[in-house]
């Protein structure tokens, strides 16, 4: 599964390597979900994410780009 490709990704290089990898489309989020990130998994899936200090906080969430935007 592409969530498990994420997980190594971070565990390897950080929260950070996900913005080396196109696929992902790792970015800043703004209005409600200000202070998070978000990576693409699929068409449908997004995982939201926020870094507080050294933890790393996930939340996946079952999103259309549609509802993404509009959050």
């Amino acid at each position: 599964m592409r969530y498990e490709k994420w997980k190594d990704i971070v565990a390897v290089s950080g929260p950070q390597g996900l913005r080396l990898i196109r696929g992902f489309r790792d970015e800043a989020l703004r209005g409600a979900w200000k202070g998070h990130r978000s990576s693409r998994l699929n068409q449908l899936y997004r995982v939201i994410y926020k870094i507080e200090s050294d933890n790393l906080h996930v939340l996946v969430m079952e999103l259309t780009p549609h509802d993404y935007r509009r959050k």
